[in-house]
């Protein structure tokens, strides 16, 4: 049972997490609301200023978040903020949260772009180099912040000591258009007299490999930092102590090898400080101003042993992390001076016991091999207690093949290290079913090896950050975890790559470059539909989680160009099937977006008869069905946004054009009896979830959808885009032990047959490890474990309703089935957390649900009833014959 706090909780302005530090001068602040706020009349906000002023605000109603109603924050500056109940003077005030204005403008900043000298651009694999200055302190100051960027991934040692614990600072990010900086508090590392700061900076995202297509230089092709580090007076004034410029100089760093992709080699023997340094470059590079990122920072998230080391032969082990993640090793027992370590990392261990990366090998178009490589290198030093961790890569993976000369290798000289965004959990899930809670982790697990700063496919061959993938699993994402900032980073970074003509780049940020290539190839699959409209899909799921309109104005003229690019295509292009069948196209045919291109499902389970997909046979495929069906389900959220935007011409706009669509699809794609033109599982998903099939029609389309699926043997037949789907579907058209068979079902294709085979983690393939142990493509891609919102929204039956954002009210109706006897999902909301938990025995059904305050809920039964409670806790029984029975506390 939930206990509420008599206080505002979790007070927060969108500060990055750990850090304090704002990412925007003027912060919307939200905050979980006390017990007895169902009634209140609004909130009172407090802001203490580090000058000593002091202003309050006053809110209306119950909704627990508020615009920023002050000035913007200048520069540098602290304030101290807190909230509590409005109209009681004894009301108590929450916790006070400290937040800290950065550097917002580039007068801001005293620091200057320095680079290393030298020229190496066309070296294939480039070193790391150290940035160094030495200043001096009469005295320890108040307080010391260090604030930083770069152009590549870099890690800073003030007097040797490692500033904060972000990793792969500054991020990923479209760097023509943006580049982040991070603030460290550096109090504690400073002393009277001489200090010194190091910087080691390495190619990282900005000129090292990127993409499927392994691109170097993408952004360019000189690596760079600015800092300056500033410490207060007693006044609190701030005064820059060091800052980067031309008195800096660079030398070599021990790591003789960095590539995020590739790996990192280290040779532990060198030691820069007893070189002498050479003059940096100055002003090399123009770059944005520096810019604060929403985001959580990258972090080590999670330590363990590993759950074996097996020798595989002399001097070579197997070390198994017994989970696929996005990491490294961090390893002692080096060896003597000299000693050489060799690390390769892999997500499948082969029938013979080695680890293999051969299903992830790619290749150019012009056919040239891309191997996949991931390995680490470290040649020991020799001195007591020494250690190797790599921070400038990181790897995906498993297993890992360790080469270890003259000496042996046991767990206890091994950790293994998780290395994502440092997201915060909002979600948790449980059930009476060990192999659909194994089925949870896996989904969970695959989402967390692909948020290493920005929403990937795969965290080893590719890396990139497809907009269809995160537009699809945003949703799920959402009810794991505290994806706000997150998700407004990437669509950052979406805006920043989008083309004039409204056309999106097909993963941003993007490492092809194609805003600047616009013949580029793959230029024309950022319109894929089902994957531009992640342009829609995300900013529409990140508002109706946290009920934040800021996120739709500051996308609103992106998503309005990306409506007007999907409607161009529908009005001046026509497949050619179409003009074979017509040489003038039907009236509605200008409402049908069948061009320029689209993947389509994609990934749909393949027989072994099938023909081999190719770029050719995309482009023959009339792919009108599924654009026209998202062209709609667009339209009919940009006319929802533009209502709340207060655009009410452009709502009645879009509102005309849904209609038009719908009917154009309608038209061209449904029959009479309610089959569609395509008669596939995933068609009748997407007109019955889209809400294409008329009414009257949806039984008939349902049952054409159930007769599929058992024409299939029972078989899931769907891909990429509606897999996720499926299930709710048939529970939404009332056939939930068809749902629950699907859910179970073993072999391939299904999702407990992964596990049957290994799987730690969703593939990209159904047969990601095939019959006889060998794998195929990547074995880490979350798509399919979209199915876990299934979890947590059917089985335990949790759900927002349907007209409601930030949770103000939410369903409850689980659907029993598939053998479970108890089921649980806990979700910290913006209102509060919400528990729901039932358990079945025999046939009485008993259910436990929180609600927090400021929310309401509506609770449907399994026997039909139907009620509606406000906030504390409730429970209920029944029995498939008898009336249920309420047992609601009081609520408080």
């Amino acid at each position: 049972m939930t206990q509420y706090d008599p206080r505002p909780t979790r007070l927060s302005a969108g500060e990055q997490r750990g850090t304090g530090i704002l990412a925007t001068p003027a912060p919307a602040l939200c905050w979980l609301p006390p017990a007895g706020a169902d009634a209140c009349a609004g909130y009172e906000i407090e802001a203490r200023w580090n000058d000593g002023a002091r202003q309050l605000h006053r809110t209306r109603g119950s909704v627990p978040r508020a615009d920023w109603p002050w000035p913007s924050i200048p520069s540098r500056t602290r304030v101290d903020l807190r909230v509590r109940l409005a109209g009681d003077v004894g009301s108590p005030w929450s916790d006070t949260l400290t937040v800290r204005s950065a550097l917002w403008h580039e007068e801001d900043w005293t620091g200057r772009w320095i680079s290393p000298p030298g020229d190496d651009t066309d070296v294939v694999d480039r070193c790391a180099r150290e940035l160094h200055a030495s200043f001096e302190l009469a005295e320890l100051p108040p307080r010391a912040c260090l604030y930083a960027s770069a152009l590549g991934v870099y890690e800073v040692m003030v007097n040797g000591v490692r500033a904060g614990d972000i990793e792969l600072a500054p991020g990923f990010t479209s760097y023509q258009a943006t580049v982040h900086a991070q603030a460290y508090d550096v109090t504690s590392l400073l002393r009277p007299g001489r200090n010194t700061i190091v910087f080691t900076v390495s190619d990282g995202w900005f000129r090292g490999r990127n993409g499927g297509q392994q691109v170097q230089n993408t952004w360019g092709d000189i690596l760079a930092i600015r800092a300056q580090l500033e410490v207060e007076g007693g006044s609190g004034a701030a005064t820059v102590a060091v800052a980067t410029g031309p008195d800096w100089t660079a030398r070599r760093s021990p790591i003789t090898r960095a590539d995020l992709m590739h790996g990192q080699a280290t040779d532990l023997r060198i030691r820069p400080s007893n070189e002498p340094g050479e003059p940096v470059r100055v002003d090399a590079v123009t770059p944005p101003t520096p810019s604060w990122s929403p985001a959580p920072p990258v972090r080590r998230v999670a330590e363990w042993r590993p759950c074996s080391v097996t020798p595989l032969r002399e001097n070579v082990s197997i070390v198994d992390a017994g989970q696929n993640i996005s990491g490294w090793l961090r390893l002692r027992n080096l060896g003597e001076r000299g000693a050489h370590t060799r690390l390769e990392f892999g997500e499948h261990m082969s029938v013979d016991g080695d680890v293999t990366t051969d299903h992830l090998d790619l290749a150019r178009p012009d056919g040239t091999p891309l191997p996949c490589s991931q390995v680490d290198e470290v040649t020991a030093a020799g001195e007591p207690g020494e250690e190797f961790e790599p921070r400038h890569t990181v790897h995906g993976f498993r297993y890992v093949r360790v080469t270890h000369p003259g000496r042996s290798l046991s767990p206890d000289d091994i950790t293994v290290v998780a290395v994502h965004s440092d997201l915060e959990r909002r979600g948790w899930f449980s059930c009476s079913d060990p192999e659909l809670e194994r089925l949870h982790r896996a989904a969970d697990w695959s989402f967390r090896g692909n948020i290493v700063d920005v929403p990937t496919d795969c965290p080893t061959r590719e890396r990139s950050g497809w907009t269809g993938d995160f537009g699809l699993y945003a949703p799920v994402a959402a009810s794991l975890y505290d994806i706000a900032g997150f998700g407004r980073k990437w669509l950052r970074s979406v805006r920043d790559d989008q083309l004039d003509s409204g056309l999106p780049a097909m993963f941003s940020p993007d490492s092809e470059r194609m805003r600047e290539t616009p013949d580029h190839f793959g230029v024309v699959g950022g319109g894929s539909a089902g994957w531009g409209d992640a342009l829609v899909d995300v900013p529409w799921t990140l508002y109706t989680e946290y009920g934040d309109t800021q996120v739709l104005a500051e996308n609103w003229d992106s998503m309005r160009a990306w409506i007007e690019y999907a409607l161009r295509c529908a009005r001046g292009l026509r497949h050619p099937s179409r003009v074979a069948r017509a040489a003038e196209p039907a009236p509605h045919e200008q409402y049908v977006w069948d061009g320029p291109f689209h993947f389509g499902e994609w990934c749909e389970p393949r027989r072994p008869d099938d023909p081999p997909l190719s770029v050719e046979s995309l482009y023959a495929t009339d792919q009108g069905e599924v654009a026209t069906a998202y062209l709609h389900r667009s339209l009919t959220r940009i006319v929802a946004i533009a209502s709340l935007l207060g655009r009410p011409e452009e709502a009645s706009h879009y509102d005309d054009l849904a209609d038009r669509v719908r009917d154009a699809w309608r038209t061209e794609f449904l029959r009479p009896d309610g089959r569609t033109t395509a008669d596939t599982q995933a068609a009748y998903v997407r007109a019955l979830a889209f809400n294409l099939t008329p009414e009257g029609l949806r039984e008939a389309a349902a049952d054409r959808l159930v007769a599929l699926i058992h024409e299939n043997d029972d078989r899931l037949g769907t891909g990429f885009l509606t897999t996720g789907l499926l299930l709710p579907t048939l529970v939404d058209t009332g056939h939930t032990d068809l749902a629950y068979t699907l859910l179970l079902r073993r072999g391939t294709p299904s999702w407990l047959g992964m596990l049957d085979r290994g799987a730690t983690t969703m593939w990209e393939e159904w047969e990601g490890v095939d019959a006889d142990g060998n794998a195929h493509a990547s074995l880490n891609h979350y798509s399919k474990g979209a199915v876990i919102q299934f979890l947590h929204a059917y089985v335990a039956g949790l759900r927002q309703h349907p007209s409601a954002v930030g949770w103000e009210r939410f369903v409850v109706h689980p659907h029993p089935g598939g053998g479970l006897t108890t089921a649980l999902f806990r979700h910290l909301t913006p209102r509060g957390l919400i528990e729901v938990n039932w358990s079945l025995e025999g046939t009485r059904f008993t259910l436990d649900v929180d609600v927090p305050p400021t929310a309401t809920s509506q609770i449907v039964l399994p026997d039909g009833d139907v009620l509606h409670r406000g906030a504390g806790h409730h429970r209920f029984t029944c029995t498939t014959t008898a009336a249920c029975s309420d047992h609601a506390a009081a609520t408080r």
